[in-house]
C-alpha cells in the first residue's frame, strides 16, 4: 500500500486501515523503530498505570456534564 505525504509532512491513511488498527480521531500512534524498519501501533492507555478516583467521590455525585459546564458564563479577567 502506498500513501502520498503532504508538503506539511501529514500522512493520510485508509479509513480501512485505521479501522482496523481501531484508532479514531484524537488518538495517537506509537512508530518505533526495529531492525526491519518502522512499526506502527495504536497508542493505548495503560489503566492500570492510572490512579484511581473512585474512593475519592463521594457516593450520590451527579456525573460530570462537560456541556453545562462549557455553556456556563465565565468571567473574562481570568483569561490569560
Amino acid at each position: 500500500m502506498i500513501v502520498k505525504i503532504t508538503s506539511k509532512r501529514q500522512v493520510t491513511f485508509p479509513a480501512r486501515v485505521l479501522d482496523a488498527m481501531g484508532v479514531k480521531p484524537g488518538d495517537h500512534l506509537e512508530l518505533t523503530e526495529s531492525q526491519d524498519g518502522f512499526i506502527l501501533r495504536p497508542r493505548r492507555i495503560d489503566y492500570s498505570r492510572l490512579g484511581t478516583l473512585r474512593d475519592k467521590i463521594v457516593p450520590g455525585t451527579p456525573p460530570f456534564d462537560i456541556r453545562k459546564f462549557r455553556d456556563q458564563p465565565y468571567d473574562t479577567s481570568l483569561r490569560d
